[in-house]
């Protein structure tokens, strides 16, 4: 892999719309999508291999283990189950199937094993965003009005939810119920980002607490603390970064997707690394991802 600085190029394949990162430590695989391009990528964390690259029927947002053989991945119009050994592709249930103009975007498995997972139009239109909590098949709206549901993510105990309408700029923090990951408090601002350069976008949580998220058109990630407050900005080698998620065999690295997304060329040409995918060493330590339970 090619370091730069803390950084190093886990796949020279660019993304259109990098997004959804996923790593199975059984099998030390780091997974992730390209929405636009209906793309997804499986690529070994160590070796100097290619990432695979696997064409989908339809554009997807995010990836989260099942079990050692099945994949969820949330899609434009539901979510569905995927079978690793032969990439079979089969419906679990349907998401916005109504809404033509929506897409899923951003999605966290809690440690429950309930998902939440956002929607969105596909121009940004204002408004049209929700975010929807999944447990096996039943699917629950929780917030609507927003336009670009991001930030997705859990305290390590399930018991605080975060997410921010990109849009808007600020990240919310909302109590949980730490066995079904339903909200059973008020939303509250988490960190009022309004005016800041570039805009929150996906995030992961690290074994302490810290939020670390991406910055889209900023070249960074930012570390939040429980108490609301921005306490590290890391830089990376793009501008548009996307979505973390914690990677490696001792989950010590950031597995961090990006994008090209409204770049024209000569954005391109000053951002040499648009559209790559990194491991960033950020010195903290994620939590094992959990699976997305079918029977919950």
């Amino acid at each position: 892999m090619d370091c730069l600085h803390d950084a190093c190029v886990l796949s020279q394949v660019r993304c259109h719309l990098g997004e959804g990162p996923s790593y199975d430590p059984r099998t030390n695989t780091a997974w992730w999508v390209d929405i636009l391009e209906a793309r997804l990528f499986e690529k070994l964390v160590s070796g100097s291999c290619k990432a695979l690259v696997h064409v989908l029927p339809f554009q997807c947002s995010d990836i989260a283990a099942i079990d050692g053989g099945h994949q969820l991945l949330s899609a434009e119009d539901g979510l569905y189950v995927r079978a690793i050994r032969d990439g079979d592709i089969r419906i679990l249930c349907p998401l916005e199937e109504e809404l033509k103009g929506n897409r899923s975007n951003d999605g966290r498995v809690h440690p429950c094993g309930a998902l939440w997972i956002g929607t969105m139009d596909r121009d940004a239109a204002k408004g049209r965003g929700s975010i929807y909590h999944v447990a096996g098949t039943r699917v629950r709206r929780l917030f609507g009005g927003l336009t670009i549901p991001n930030g997705i993510s859990f305290s390590p105990d399930g018991a605080t939810g975060y997410f921010v309408d990109t849009d808007e700029g600020l990240l919310r923090r909302v109590a949980l119920d730490p066995r079904t990951g339903l909200p059973n408090g008020s939303i509250e601002t988490h960190y009022d980002h309004r005016g800041g350069e570039g805009g929150i976008d996906g995030a992961a949580v690290d074994a302490e607490g810290l939020i670390w998220t991406a910055r889209f058109g900023a070249a960074c990630l930012d570390a939040y603390n429980p108490a609301g407050e921005r306490v590290r900005t890391v830089p990376v080698p793009v501008r548009q970064p996307t979505c973390p998620t914690f990677a490696g065999r001792d989950l010590d690295r950031l597995l961090v997707t990006s994008a090209y997304e409204g770049m024209d060329a000569a954005e391109r040409a000053a951002d040499p690394e648009h559209g790559r995918t990194f491991l960033v060493d950020v010195g903290a330590r994620g939590l094992l991802e959990p699976p997305f339970r079918l029977g919950a």
